[in-house]
């Protein structure tokens, strides 16, 4: 048996217009669900962003309670190709790159916040596979 992908991150959130905002208009995701007080859900290629209020999420009474406090981080891959046109199409949006950082070879990526101050990063499709055999 082997797992095939990490297919929800969860993130939690304290304004869900500001991050609805932010995930759709912003870095292009589309909206899946959204229930008001409590949760937007984003898809992200095959893999799906869950944005909680955790404030409604510690309490649930369905699924278990579950939340974090400050920062968390999350990396969004793109095309190789098209890690520039990101990295312009961001700071255009006003979005302050915080961090660019050299792996090796051709290979970079770049940190900015979200809105609540999540750590977010670009890296270009086959950055990992390229880490890995190092």
């Amino acid at each position: 048996m082997d797992i095939l992908q990490v297919k929800e991150t969860c993130l939690y959130i304290k304004d869900l217009d500001q991050s609805q905002a932010f995930y759709q208009d912003v870095m292009g995701l589309s909206v899946i669900g959204r229930k008001e007080g409590r949760h937007v859900f984003f898809e992200a290629g095959t893999s799906v962003l869950l944005c909680f209020i955790p404030e409604s999420s510690s309490v649930a009474s369905i699924l278990p309670p579950h939340w974090a406090k400050g920062p968390a981080h999350l990396a969004f891959e793109v095309q190789a190709d098209e890690y520039q046109d990101w990295k312009r199409k961001l700071v255009s949006a006003g979005i302050e790159i915080i961090h660019e950082q050299h792996w090796g070879g051709d290979f970079n990526s770049f940190y900015f916040h979200d809105p609540d101050g999540h750590v977010l990063e670009i890296v270009p499709a086959g950055m990992w596979k390229f880490l890995a055999a190092l």
